[in-house]
């Protein structure tokens, strides 16, 4: 397996922020997919899903680099804007998405999702 270059992983994690939501237009409302927007967006987001759209359940997903970046969304959502409400991590799911780049070589992206329930 050929390690892709900074370059390749923001372009496909940048296309995972966009794609998959104009993908499904039926994918649940109550995910947010971490990219290269700033950071205080996505806690934001987190916020607004359990507390302007009354939502029981968020899920943070995040591919390739940006996933420390989905971790540290989730704890500072939680500790900090949310600690009044108990958010709780309920399941955290890992696994890897195969691509093939344009030198027609096989790679693989790690993806994460972190579910956060309000009990």
């Amino acid at each position: 397996m050929t390690p892709k270059n900074s370059e390749q992983a923001s372009e496909e994690d940048s296309k995972h922020e966009t794609s998959k939501s104009e993908k499904n237009p039926n994918d649940k409302d109550n995910t947010i997919f971490v990219g290269i927007k700033p950071f205080m967006n996505y806690v934001t987001g987190v916020v607004m899903q359990f507390q302007n759209k009354g939502q029981d359940e968020v899920i943070v997903s995040a591919r390739g680099k940006f996933i420390s970046k989905a971790v540290d969304i989730t704890e500072v959502a939680r500790r900090t804007f949310l600690k009044d409400e108990n958010i709780q991590v309920k399941d955290i799911k890992i696994s890897s998405e195969q691509f093939e780049n344009k030198e027609g070589k096989r790679i693989f992206v790690s993806t994460i999702e972190i579910t956060l329930t309000k009990p």
